[in-house]
């Protein structure tokens, strides 16, 4: 059964959690108690291989995480727990995003007085949060960050 967008109307495959088109969150309502998460959440372990994790817990230890929500590896957590991150298609950025929609060295977390911000870096494609093309901003918790084709949950105590 195909999910119809509620932003623009946009037919979507049966399973999206988001609009191929627009983004767009697409919320079920039917066959779910609403509490629990549709998504396993996990790290990469240094051997390659997924590692279940607790993302509350993580957010609890680190005070800050982010979470692959959609464009592939749904899923997939970052801890914030250095003061400045990169993110990129880079292999030694620690929040590695492999995709040729995502450049090099995209954008950068980094912790200020007021708390955490995310810098774009003069990529091609932009850095969004909430939907809105950023070129640096104060992130809060829920915030949506789309880079490239990856939409990120961000998740704070």
């Amino acid at each position: 059964m195909a999910v119809h967008c509620h932003e623009c109307g946009f037919v979507n495959p049966e399973g999206a959690n988001y609009c191929q088109k627009c983004g767009a969150y697409l919320a079920r309502t039917e066959g779910g108690s609403g509490d629990e998460p549709s998504t396993l959440t996990y790290k990469i372990a240094e051997t390659g291989d997924f590692q279940p994790i607790d993302i509350e817990e993580m957010v609890e230890e680190e005070g800050a995480a982010l979470v692959i929500r959609g464009g592939g590896r749904a899923g997939e957590s970052f801890a914030i727990d250095q003061d400045r991150m990169s993110i990129g298609r880079t292999p030694d950025a620690p929040i590695f995003l492999d995709d040729v929609t995502v450049s090099r060295n995209h954008a950068l977390l980094v912790r200020r007085r007021d708390g955490l911000y995310i810098d774009d870096l003069g990529s091609l494609n932009g850095t969004y949060v909430n939907r809105k093309r950023i070129e640096s901003h104060l992130l809060a918790d829920g915030d949506e960050i789309q880079i490239g084709k990856f939409k990120l949950s961000y998740l704070e105590r």
